[in-house]
């Protein structure tokens, strides 16, 4: 299967712990994990204050991951980020596949 690259922004409530906040990020990469997602990169950005009103929520926790898959864990981490009580928002982004370029084959030297 070909393997895409993703990135998924999401704003976590701000008034989560930094210990809740530590467990929502490791639950979300886990499960990208075990859907079969390799080079599972995460920012964790801070706390920010919204552009507009989400929830009565003024401020949030920006976190961002970067990740290679096929696409299916894809609806699985957003099902789970939609029923989530700690996400306030979230957005995922397919980004260009990185193509492999082929390799030139030398040119035979002239003497």
């Amino acid at each position: 299967m070909k393997q895409f690259i993703y990135e998924t922004m999401y704003i976590l409530r701000p008034d989560l712990g930094e210990e809740l906040t530590d467990r929502a990020i490791a639950k979300y990469q886990e499960l990208l994990r075990e859907h079969g997602a390799t080079n599972v990169e995460t920012q964790h950005r801070g706390k920010r204050r919204l552009a507009y009103e989400i929830d009565d929520h003024r401020e949030g926790i920006y976190v961002q991951m970067n990740y290679e898959c096929d696409g299916s864990p894809v609806a699985t981490l957003e099902r789970m980020m939609r029923l989530s009580e700690e996400v306030i928002r979230y957005l995922t982004v397919k980004q260009e596949v990185r193509e492999s370029e082929p390799e030139e084959e030398a040119a035979p030297a002239q003497a």
